[in-house]
């Protein structure tokens, strides 16, 4: 009964981590678009 509890949070995490590499995604693009406008700015 014990193997079952890990296997459920297992199948929870992959879930979690698509959101998270979607919001890594985002901030990584956002910081690209910011880059080039503080050179700009300097």
């Amino acid at each position: 009964m014990s193997s079952k509890s890990p296997r459920k949070g297992e199948a929870k995490k992959p879930g979690k981590s698509i959101k998270e590499k979607r919001a890594e995604k985002r901030l990584k693009h956002a910081e690209v678009a910011v880059d080039p406008v503080r050179k700009a700015a300097r």
